[in-house]
């Protein structure tokens, strides 16, 4: 039976950085990715100059007890254009419309930042966050690179 009351978003604190890489590092196994603590994940070291000293946000989804069951960061590529990073939910809580939650926090968050573009990449075993992407409008495009584990990535416009 699930804890209540309904899991509240928040910012993130880098007194965070441990839970949020055991999120990240547990759905990357799950799907038999790998993590990348030297370069792709580097930046849930430190969130605070990662994300929010850049322009940019990071967002806990969190149970009552202080675990971390979800997470997004939009983290500042250009003036107007963010990557949607870290994006990953814990097994267990999936179905839930707890994804789309995060992804249409991110979005508002984006737009009130002042972003007008959000990027991402992603890998092809993530079936279920890419029919999410795509049901928000998100379309597949060609970038100049991609991390490691990824092969696809996605833009959408916001309006």
């Amino acid at each position: 039976m699930r804890p209540s009351p309904w899991p509240k978003l928040r910012p993130a604190r880098n007194d965070d950085c441990e839970r949020i890489a055991d999120l990240v590092y547990g759905v990357l196994k799950e799907y038999g990715l790998k993590p990348d603590p030297e370069s792709t994940d580097a930046d849930i070291q430190d969130i605070e100059s990662s994300y929010f000293r850049r322009g940019g946000t990071f967002v806990v989804l969190e149970i009552q007890g202080g675990s971390i069951i979800g997470a997004y960061g939009l983290y500042p590529l250009e003036e107007r254009t963010c990557e949607l990073r870290k994006m990953y939910l814990c097994k267990a809580y999936r179905g839930e419309g707890l994804g789309k939650l995060l992804l249409n926090d991110a979005l508002s968050k984006a737009k009130r930042l002042g972003f007008e573009r959000i990027v991402l990449e992603t890998a092809s075993v993530l079936k279920e966050a890419i029919a999410l992407y795509e049901s928000c409008g998100f379309v597949e495009y060609t970038p100049n690179h991609l991390s490691s584990r990824c092969d696809q990535a996605y833009v959408l416009e916001l309006e």
